[in-house]
């Protein structure tokens, strides 16, 4: 895998370190969300014109679902894994603290902080100086590719965004947030569920993208809940160190992912429902966010809604003048 920036989007941040540093990582067998459920969330949440909405959220080959190809597959933090934790009254040895739990998800949204930001930076080629939206650059009458390498300014974006929202949805099934246990004693295989019906707090991408890194870290650290748990699985963490296995742990297979209907953690009660629901509603905020961002960033000339404009419409060059 590779984070090549694209022209302009060359400030580097921790998350683009530690995706080039874990380039030649080989695919995993990492679950997530399958991709008929990442493109059912997606399609369900952005109110787009059809290629454009197919070109985001197609199962196989969308920019929502670039992650989980190739070595992305493998990397903890692109799909929120390895977050786990259990409290005393619940366990008396974890082998994991909060602070280490929480550190892995910090790495999990500072990925998509990341692509937040180069998005924004990239949505700059879609329109000219005057605003006028270039037609060249947010034409997709030839696929998009999906590889990291500069394209045209609409793909650019679309990967960005993609790219940062996977993990935001694979939040919502990996952890539990909002799910609820089966009846029973807590256990590793049946962690606490939290039952949240709102989007998490700390997932406010927008605002931390402006933010120092230390200073949206430490807002993100004090929202946390002390019992929010996603699975380990066996795959990259932020470290760097790959798990051989997740022995005495809260597991992604065994006790939280709602990837399927048929997951474990799925057949409690609506446990899969409220997942998709909960992911649902997050991408809507994300996309909101984003737009109000474009307007923010981009005021003079109407450049900001043109940008708009030429990401939702499959042909901005008549729709957006």
């Amino acid at each position: 895998m590779s984070h090549r920036l694209l022209p302009g989007l060359a400030r580097a941040t921790g998350a683009a370190a530690f995706v080039i540093a874990l380039a030649a990582a080989p695919p995993g067998p990492a679950l997530a969300f399958t991709g008929d459920n990442h493109e059912d969330i997606t399609r369900a949440a952005l109110p787009w014109e059809p290629v454009t909405l197919s070109a985001m959220a197609g199962a196989r080959d969308g920019a929502v679902n670039a992650n989980d190809h190739g070595g992305y597959f493998a990397l903890g933090p692109l799909h929120c894994d390895n977050a786990d934790y259990l409290a005393p009254r619940y366990v008396q040895h974890y082998p994991r603290s909060r602070d280490e739990a929480t550190t892995e998800l910090l790495a999990c949204i500072r990925t998509s902080v990341a692509r937040f930001r180069n998005a924004v930076r990239a949505a700059d080629g879609l329109v000219d100086a005057d605003g006028k939206v270039r037609a060249d650059q947010s034409d997709l009458s030839s696929p998009c590719t999906w590889k990291e390498a500069p394209d045209r300014a609409k793909c650019d974006v679309l990967e960005q965004l993609g790219r940062g929202w996977h993990q935001i949805e694979d939040f919502y099934s990996h952890s539990n947030w909002s799910d609820q246990a089966a009846p029973g004693p807590v256990s590793l295989t049946d962690p606490p569920g939290l039952a949240r019906t709102d989007v998490a707090p700390f997932l406010d991408i927008r605002r931390y993208s402006a933010m120092d890194d230390a200073d949206w870290t430490r807002d993100a650290r004090a929202r946390i809940p002390a019992d929010l748990t996603t699975g380990c699985y066996s795959d990259f963490d932020s470290t760097g160190v790959k798990a051989e296995d997740c022995a005495g742990r809260v597991t992604h297979n065994q006790g939280l992912n709602k990837d399927t209907p048929a997951s474990p953690r799925s057949r409690t009660g609506d446990n899969f429902g409220h997942a998709v629901s909960g992911a649902t509603a997050e991408i809507a905020r994300q996309w909101n966010d984003f737009k109000a961002e474009l307007l923010s960033a981009y005021p003079d000339h109407r450049r900001g809604e043109r940008m708009i404009c030429a990401l939702v419409h499959d042909d901005p060059g008549s729709s957006c003048t």
